[in-house]
């Protein structure tokens, strides 16, 4: 109810249909509490529209004019009590449908409903049940968790002193004299000590004693190994009985289960056979014996249950026992050779396979058997009978063929090509036959006449089967079978634009095998197909120089240039095998002969230079690479000519050489490192300096260039000069490891170390993945960070040779000879030529290898022929050094690598 407050300052009822805030523009709202709880509508009296309605901006509560007193009539009009109890689930609305009528819609729903639960109830009965069940069993028992009961009690063990075992002893004895000293008193008399004094020490000795007998029967005092008798252990294993309640039961179960078997149907030999094994296995070797007699008596046409019983049977039962076999079974294989196997002479053995053959003549195995018990004289006659009794069977025929004479064996082999005519051993027998005999000419022509006649059978040539034959006939000695076979069949099914790919493969197949000689023969069919394929010839090359004789190969070589003049590389192959056997004539001439099929080669000329230099013939040298310059040779001429002049100590020809290349070939940089060098090396810095100035004008990203200037400026004006140089350097060749390593080289070598720190940092995030960056950081950090910074280096580039020797050198300092000799072979491995990494390599083996270690490093090294390397350029580029065998530069190198490193130093 609102009311109004007048200006005199008493409040009066607002006037009709007022309604506060609404000149402002405020609306009415209905609350809970105008319009009264939820209840069911009354049957009230009509009444008119205008007396129904409640005025506006009044709730619904008591109309105007009811104010005093309440009406009898008013709770029948209400519908509902005013003072029912209020529901504390539902609230007013609890009696929302009290007065409506419960019909039989209602009590046919309820139905429905309450079993539609007792449905649900029960499909989740034993579900809830079996989770009571097993919360239940959950329980746990209740016990006495009393804090004095946790507390754990100390129990002590004192062993029983001797002397008290001893006095135990004396009290349960019985004594039947008396005391020398009670004697002589006349019995009367007691001895001061009752009870005799014993030794104590003798005791304990006694049982140290018996313990070591004891320990001395079970083990070996020298050796600590088990003392075993043989005979004994295996004589008390089979006594051995089982105990097991479990085994038992499962014997018995199975015993019964067979008893049955055998019972219901006595017919059935394995049901015998399993009864018979279960007794022996049961220990009962006596039952097992009867059981398997009872079998035999059964099922007397089963070989298997005779086999078993003659097994079982005592050695000297077990020959009666397979007699009866072979009586009930005179046809059965398997008995008579058993029989035989029970003889111990071999004229008993062929007694009785002899035997065997009357009853079953065909038989293969009995043939066999025999045969291999004769004499050889005897083996040739049972053969034939055999090859009369068995004529479907190849090997019978083959060996009788091995042992008859030649033309004898001719004819069985004629015989046996007759009554097998798809059978290719025949016919690869028959080329062996021809080829032992000397018959050259035969052996191909019996191979070619084999697979046509094959053919003509009907029978299908499988390539691979007969390449298998080929390398089986190269084991057995037959080269020209061999060579016959791959001849005739190599090409078979194979299209003739795969053969030079197929017949390629085949030979590396072979090869990787070990057949050499098939890989040899497949080589030369296929280069008598492909006379003038470079790839083929350099194969067959490699084959020969690997397994051959230096003549095969030399012929092969002769044959590949004269089918192919034009190929170079086999020219320069042919006169290097020869130079490198020792015969220099013979390779000159080789490369004359290839100068005149190639006069502008300039690899042939190049080839005799090296020829002539490197045996101490400079003027030769000079000669050949004059012609060459006259022929308007390539820079490698010109470099080469002045190479020969630096060794001759021609420094002005040396010089006009070099001047005259760079203008035929300016951005040629080995020209204008030649010269610088030269200068350098005659003391003219200045001039040096001007070089390499106008060789980075026309090379700016060749990266040696810059070195040797930064080097010259360190040398004639010291760091901060060779500083600003290796920047300019990295501006123009950004991202280049060897120049940031030369940086950081610098700096340690005026001993910055942490400019030089700082700069291989920048160096390693310019290039995160330079394997020379990260081996120089693994050198540089103390020795307990080198670990975590070569795991590092190996995260980021985990295949690079200078990580690896990094790690290797690692492992060399903390003596892990193992490993560091693994992990240097695995960086020589990757990196063969590199040089630096062999002479690492060898000096390593020289500290912790053996004469055959060091050995196979030097033959190694010798046979990769390094070019590549800080050090080993270094060394092999040197004047002093340039006619030096590999062996010699390689310890050389190891020398130069003592003098500027020692792994076993301490680190400061």
């Amino acid at each position: 109810m609102v009311f109004l407050r007048a200006p005199d300052g008493r409040t009066h009822h607002p006037p009709p249909n007022y309604v506060a805030g609404l000149g402002r523009g405020a609306t009415g709202f209905t609350t809970r509490s105008d319009i009264g709880p939820a209840r069911a509508a009354p049957d009230l009296p009509d009444r008119s529209a205008a007396a129904a309605a409640p005025a506006v901006g009044r709730g619904r509560g008591k109309p105007p004019g009811d104010d005093d007193g309440d009406d009898d009539g008013g709770d029948e009009e209400k519908g509902y009590d005013e003072n029912q109890k209020f529901d504390e689930f539902e609230g007013n609305d609890a009696g929302l449908f009290s007065n409506a009528d419960y019909d039989d819609d209602d009590r046919e729903a309820d139905a429905v409903w309450e079993s539609i639960d007792q449905r649900m109830d029960s499909r989740r009965k034993d579900r809830r049940e079996a989770r009571l069940k097993q919360e239940i069993e959950n329980i746990p028992e209740i016990g006495d968790y009393s804090l004095r009961n946790k507390k754990k009690r100390f129990e002590s063990f004192v062993p029983v002193p001797d002397t008290l075992l001893e006095k135990a002893r004396q009290e349960q004895e019985h004594v039947t004299a008396l005391d020398p000293k009670s004697r002589a008193a006349g019995g009367t008399e007691t001895p001061w000590a009752q009870t005799p004094v014993t030794d104590l020490t003798a005791v304990g000795e006694g049982r140290g004693t018996v313990l070591s007998l004891k320990l001395d029967r079970l083990s070996d005092s020298v050796s600590g190994l088990t003392v075993v008798d043989p005979k004994g252990y295996l004589t008390d294993l089979k006594s051995m009985k089982i105990t097991s309640d479990a085994e038992i039961s499962d014997i018995k179960k199975a015993r019964l289960l067979l008893k049955s078997v055998t019972q219901t149907n006595p017919k059935h030999p394995p049901g015998w056979i399993a009864a018979a094994r279960l007794e022996e296995v049961a220990g009962k070797l006596q039952v097992a014996r009867q059981l398997i007699q009872r079998g035999c008596e059964e099922c007397p046409t089963n070989e298997d249950v005779w086999l078993e019983a003659c097994r079982l049977a005592s050695p000297d039962e077990a020959k009666a026992v397979i007699a009866r076999g072979v009586k009930a079974i005179p046809n059965s294989v398997k008995l008579w050779l058993q029989a035989a196997k029970l003889e111990t002479s071999d004229l008993n053995k062929s007694r009785v396979l002899r035997k065997g053959l009357e009853h079953i003549p065909d038989s293969v195995r009995l043939w066999k058997a025999v045969v291999e018990l004769a004499n050889e004289e005897d083996a040739r006659l049972l053969l034939h009978r055999a090859v009369e009794c068995c004529p479907l069977h190849v090997e019978l025929w083959l060996a009788l063929a091995r042992l008859e004479t030649y033309d004898q064996a001719k004819k069985v082999l004629n015989k046996a090509r007759e009554k097998l005519p798809k059978e290719p051993a025949i016919w690869i027998t028959a080329a062996k036959l021809e080829e032992a005999n000397g018959n050259t000419q035969s052996v191909i022509k019996v191979i070619e006449r084999s697979i046509k006649t094959l053919q003509r059978e009907g029978l299908d040539i499988d390539r691979e089967a007969w390449l298998k034959e080929a390398e089986a006939a190269e084991r057995a000695g037959s080269v020209l079978t061999c060579q016959a076979i791959v001849k005739s069949t190599i090409g078979i099914g194979v299209d003739e634009e795969d053969r030079k790919r197929t017949w390629v493969a085949d030979a590396e197949e072979c090869k990787k095998r070990g057949s050499i000689e098939t890989a040899r023969a497949i080589y030369a069919h296929a280069l008598s197909v492909f006379v003038s394929k470079k790839s083929i010839w350099l194969k067959a090359a490699q084959l020969e120089k690997s397994h051959g004789t230096k003549e095969s190969l030399y012929n092969l070589l002769r044959k590949a240039v004269t089918y192919n003049p034009r190929a170079e590389v086999l020219w320069l192959m042919s006169a290097k095998e020869k130079w490198l056997a020792g015969d220099v004539p013979a390779a000159r001439a080789i490369l004359q002969e290839a100068y005149a099929s190639l006069p502008n080669s300039e690899e042939i000329w190049l080839a005799a230079f090296k020829l002539e230099f490197e045996n101490n013939e400079p003027e030769r040298a000079r000669i050949l690479l004059s012609k060459a310059r006259e022929r308007g040779g390539t820079e490698r001429v010109w470099m080469k000519s002045a190479i020969v002049e630096r060794e001759l100590g021609n420094v002005d020809e040396e010089r006009k050489l070099l001047e005259e290349g760079l203008k035929l070939f300016p951005s040629f940089f080995k020209l204008w490192l030649m010269l610088g060098q030269m200068e350098d090396r005659l003391g003219h810095g200045s001039k040096a300096k001007e070089v390499y100035e106008n060789a980075l004008k026309h090379c700016p990203s060749c990266i040696p260039l810059w070195l040797c200037l930064a080097n010259l400026e360190e040398k004639i004006n010291g760091l901060s000069k060779s500083r600003a140089v290796l920047t300019m350097a990295r501006k123009k060749n950004p991202a280049t490891p060897e120049l940031w390593l030369a940086a950081v080289r610098a700096e340690l070598r005026h001993g910055n170390k942490k400019e030089a720190d700082a700069l291989l940092a920048k160096a390693l995030q310019e290039c995160p993945t330079s394997g020379i960056l990260w081996a120089a950081a693994i050198e540089m950090v103390p020795r307990p960070q080198r670990k975590a910074k070569s795991s590092d280096a190996i995260k980021r580039c985990d295949h690079d040779p200078h990580v690896i020797a990094a790690v290797a050198k690692l492992f060399w300092h903390d003596r892990k000879v193992d490993k560091a000799r693994s992990w240097l072979n695995r960086a020589v491995t990757l990196a063969p030529d590199i040089g630096d990494f062999w002479a690492l390599y060898y000096k390593f083996e020289l500290q912790h290898g053996n004469a055959d270690t060091q050995k196979d490093v030097l033959q190694r090294c010798v046979a990769a022929e390094p070019k590549h390397g800080e050090r080993w350029q270094a060394i092999t580029k040197a004047v002093e050094n340039s006619h030096l065998s590999i062996e010699a530069l390689l310890k050389k190198a190891v020398v130069a690598l003592g003098q500027e490193e020692n792994p076993n130093a301490a680190d400061p």
